[in-house]
């Protein structure tokens, strides 16, 4: 007797799925084309955020992620060693319209993590266990620069200073991240 999940002769579908090879097919199907879909779509968003094409091999299954997209982070470089991106301050502000503390916070973590994910290297992941931030100055309008350098880069940790700046090189404020390597 054959049950669903056996193939008949010459892995022809069994009798008991008349009508279902084709459906069966499809749904097989559907998740390849979903998975190419959203392939394509990381990758548009990936080159929309400056993200380097060597890179793009890397986080083509994943993106940047929806609040580095929503937040407008553009990255222009890109190490283990040294992370540069910049973020608008229109539409990342706090009710008194200056750059909301948090986003500080997202830019300097984004740029962390992505750094300590390119040192992890492939089969390894990079999970932050602190993040911390001190704001110096406020801004109301333009560009926020943050610059990610490496401060350890060890086997199972990673930890990198961020320095956000305004667009006349006023330091905004100055975060750190440890990123555990697993």
């Amino acid at each position: 007797m054959m049950d669903n999940f056996t193939p008949g002769p010459a892995g022809e579908a069994s009798p008991t799925e008349s009508g279902r090879s084709t459906e069966a097919a499809e749904a097989v199907a559907a998740p390849a084309a979903v998975e190419a879909a959203a392939e394509t779509r990381f990758r548009e968003e990936l080159a929309a955020a400056g993200v380097p094409e060597h890179l793009h091999g890397w986080l083509a299954g994943y993106g940047i992620g929806a609040l580095v997209v929503k937040m407008g982070i553009r990255f222009l470089e890109m190490s283990p060693e040294r992370c540069v991106a910049t973020m608008p301050v229109e539409g990342n502000t706090q009710v008194a319209g200056i750059l909301h503390g948090g986003a500080h916070v997202v830019l300097a973590e984004t740029l962390g993590s992505f750094a300590a994910g390119m040192h992890a290297g492939p089969g390894r992941q990079a999970l932050g266990i602190e993040v911390g931030a001190t704001h110096h100055r406020a801004v109301s309008a333009g560009t926020v620069t943050g610059t990610c350098t490496a401060i350890h880069l060890g086997r199972t940790l990673t930890t990198h200073e961020i320095v956000m700046t305004d667009e006349q090189g006023r330091r905004l404020s100055t975060a750190r991240i440890t990123n555990l390597i697993l």
